[in-house]
């Protein structure tokens, strides 16, 4: 018989009512009751969850999670940009993750369908921002500055079909650098390459070369080929691939999906093959057609000033007029340049790497002017670096050579031989702590001299202090290299100094 059954009906319907009741029925308190009801609630919630078979644990597709390994790479890219960035005198600024959606539509050509729309979440129709430069142009005009030299690190986001394997992501980082205002031609275009050039130098990614060309040329070169006006952005966007397409494929989608004439495309195949230096933009200032356009020719003028001044910058040997660069972004006004890699021989273990561009940028002088509400323009000018890519290729190259990346900046570590000294290893990392000196020690109350010494060496810690009791009898520190193994004594007093020393040394 089952022991229920030995139970009179009246404790039953007790045991039985007990058992039914809601969690929150016997509170005697509000407080204690919502805590009960809503510990109720979240047990639900988790039991539910459980019950899902197929609940996959994964980051969204498109974005990655960055170790501590990923992130000490990352911070030396990012403190290398940074710090070119001021050197040339910007000031760091930032803007909110999302803008209305209005302020973002309209501005990067076909590419506006891939921008992150939100839920209405309270009468705003709002986006993710798909890039750092419209919402610059945006501040601009809403605070009124006519004159601004502004670098920006954030992340934006793009619903584009992610590569992972070439440093392409949903989720990504940009650094920017930008030039607000009115100056004479070419000043400020020429700062921005010279910019691109001492990041990528500096960087040690291999040789590289940067692409420049001018939107008025490009619009120019639409015209005199018979390209309807109509159809310059939605054929602007397609000459942006010849980087990704072979020539066949981009005059396929011109002709067979946007509807151009066979040989007007043609005619745009005979411009977008030649590349070269300044002496091509003398040689398109000659050009019969080309000469004729009136953009096109204030576009070569600009050019040709750029190179004086890139020549006097030292980096003409860098950078190559090549009229296939389109830059697709519908804001772009006069003057293009895109950054690439020169396919170097791969070393032995290595895989090509083919990651497209590493930089981009160009001048928008009308971008701020769609924010005024009297159209009031403020040239701009600047440069995006492809801190993912670049990213992309130092962690390939360190896997091969097998790098190992420190995770960590101690500089000491505080050990003790001997058991119940967990007082004075506190005392003494206060001290280094309010000296300014990274230290660590292991968060146990007697532990083995062993195991410290054996975390230093894992984690690359280069100094070890140790106290027990003779060190303290004697009023004394022994300082042990983890390198050497080497130790000394030194007066407790003296301690943080000797440290000091050593680090600067070092």
């Amino acid at each position: 018989m089952h022991l229920l059954g030995l139970l009179p009906r009246r404790a039953w319907a007790s045991l039985l009512s007990q058992l039914l009741r809601p969690p929150w029925a016997s509170c005697t308190g509000a407080v204690r009751c919502q805590s009960q009801v809503a510990e109720a609630v979240l047990t639900s919630q988790l039991k539910a969850h459980q019950e899902k078979p197929n609940f996959i644990i994964k980051t969204p597709k498109g974005t990655r999670d960055l170790s501590p390994q990923h992130m000490v790479v990352r911070e030396k890219i990012l403190d290398l940009v940074i710090s070119c960035f001021k050197r040339h005198g910007a000031k760091g600024m930032d803007t909110p993750a999302f803008e209305l959606k209005e302020t973002l539509t309209e501005k990067y050509g076909e590419d506006s369908g891939l921008m992150y729309d939100l839920k209405d979440q309270g009468g705003e129709l709002l986006s993710l921002r798909y890039d750092l430069t419209v919402p610059f142009a945006r501040y601009l005009a809403m605070n009124k500055v006519k004159k601004m030299k502004r670098y920006h690190v954030g992340k934006v986001w793009r619903r584009e079909s992610p590569t992972i394997v070439q440093g392409r992501y949903r989720e990504f980082c940009q650094c920017d650098f930008d030039i607000a205002g009115q100056f004479d031609p070419m000043i400020p275009d020429a700062e921005c390459l010279k910019i691109m050039c001492e990041i990528l130098s500096g960087l040690q990614l291999g040789d590289f070369l940067i692409k420049v060309n001018d939107r008025r040329i490009v619009d120019g070169m639409f015209a005199v080929c018979g390209v309807p006006e109509s159809k310059f952005r939605a054929i602007c966007s397609s000459i942006d691939k010849l980087d990704k397409m072979a020539w066949k494929d981009v005059r396929h989608e011109m002709v067979v999906k946007k509807g151009l004439a066979p040989e007007v495309a043609d005619r745009i195949g005979d411009y977008v093959q030649c590349h070269g230096g300044v002496s091509l933009v003398e040689q398109m200032f000659q050009d019969p057609r080309l000469s004729q356009n009136k953009q096109a020719l204030e576009g070569l003028g600009d050019l040709k000033l750029l190179f004086e001044y890139l020549t006097l910058f030292g980096i003409a040997d860098k950078i190559s007029f090549d009229l296939s660069l389109a830059r697709g972004l519908d804001y772009y006004t006069g003057v293009i340049y895109e950054a690439v890699l020169l396919q170097t021989p791969t070393q032995a273990g290595e895989e090509p790497l083919n990651v497209g561009s590493v930089a981009a940028g160009g001048r928008y002088d009308g971008l701020v002017g769609m924010f005024d509400p009297k159209g009031h323009k403020v040239p701009c000018v600047g440069l995006s670096i492809g801190v993912e890519r670049i990213f992309y290729i130092v962690e390939q190259r360190m896997k091969t050579k097998g790098e190992k990346v420190r995770t960590t900046e101690t500089q000491v570590f505080v050990a003790t031989p001997q058991k119940n000294f967990l007082q004075e290893r506190l005392k003494l990392i206060a001290e280094l702590w309010n000296s300014g000196i990274k230290a660590e020690m292991l968060y146990k109350n007697n532990p083995k001299l062993l195991t410290q010494l054996h975390y230093c060496e894992s984690t690359g810690i280069p100094l070890v202090v140790i106290i027990g009791e003779q060190e303290l009898k004697e009023g004394v520190i022994k300082i042990r290299s983890v390198a050497s193994r080497e130790e000394v004594a030194i007066k407790r007093e003296n301690l943080v100094a000797e440290i000091q020393k050593r680090l600067s040394e070092s």
